[in-house]
């Protein structure tokens, strides 16, 4: 929604102010047609030109972020925290009856209860790869955290391809404006016979190239690129508390203790309260019991 209300705002702002300032839309409506097929035909181009099949697909993906915005709320770290809990307390105390959860966590009882989790291939994939190496005894701390830092670099990496290819056209658009602008004048100067109000209109026309590609730049694109990456960022801290959690357990604390380093290292709007914590804590105790 808060995306959505940007859009109008710049359209608003922007298109509003000039017709307020007695700016004809008539000039830039016959032009736009157009000049988008040469500046949006290009920037697409250069897009596929530059991005693999499975690059593309994941760039479109992930413009939705910019209406969906974070996939995790406080919720889920709720959740996560009490997923957690319940797998070290299983681990401490029966490390061969966790096994089975890790081995295949989509028939597990304990993942079972909370589904979006479960539902996250890369959460649960980090869950059970470190459960299972400390169940073989590569439970060193600092090796298994950076290790889980490597991962989640990794995974990070892979994660910005779409805001990459975002900025990188929103970067060009504004060249791509002025390719369409040199166009409309090179139309105009093969028409320099034609009375002056017909030339400026032609000159105009051509204008409209280059407010396009800066408008598109900077009005839609590039702050498109950066709620992406904003996104990704904030969606990484769910993974980030994953390792924060685990490595706690490695370095042997209690159950209580790690969970509450994964809630203190929360995001601070996503954070769920210590009583509020304990409670989920006391009910996942009363279920597994």
């Amino acid at each position: 929604m808060i995306g959505l209300i940007g859009i109008v705002i710049i359209f608003v702002m922007v298109f509003g102010g000039y017709t307020l300032a007695g700016g004809k839309m008539g000039m830039i409506l016959k032009a736009l047609p157009f000049e988008m097929i040469m500046i949006g035909g290009a920037a697409v181009g250069a897009f596929v030109i530059s991005n693999d099949m499975s690059g593309i697909k994941h760039t479109l993906k992930d413009m939705g972020k910019v209406f969906k915005g974070t996939k995790w709320k406080p919720d889920d770290y709720r959740d996560l925290l009490c997923l957690l809990f319940e797998l070290i307390r299983l681990a401490r105390a029966n490390p061969v009856g966790l096994e089975a959860h890790i081995e295949e966590p989509q028939e597990s009882s304990i993942f079972g209860k909370y589904p979006k989790v479960l539902a996250d291939k890369e959460a649960v994939a980090l869950i059970c790869d470190t459960l299972r190496s400390a169940s073989m005894n590569y439970d060193d701390p600092h090796q298994v955290e950076e290790v889980l830092e490597k991962r989640i670099e990794a995974n990070m990496h892979h994660s910005m391809h779409g805001t990459h290819a975002l900025q990188t056209i929103a970067d060009g658009l504004p060249a791509l404006g002025i390719v369409a602008a040199v166009l409309g004048v090179i139309k105009t100067m093969g028409s320099i016979d034609q009375p002056p109000e017909v030339l400026g209109k032609m000159i105009g026309g051509a204008l409209v190239g280059t407010f396009l590609g800066v408008f598109l730049a900077y009005g839609l694109v590039g702050p498109f690129a950066g709620r992406v990456k904003t996104v990704v960022e904030e969606d990484a801290h769910f993974y980030q508390l994953i390792r924060e959690v685990l490595v706690a357990n490695l370095h042997q604390h209690a159950p209580n203790i790690c969970i509450e380093v994964g809630r203190q290292n929360t995001p601070g709007q996503c954070r769920p309260s210590f009583s509020d914590l304990e409670e989920a804590l006391k009910a996942a105790k009363q279920d597994a019991a």
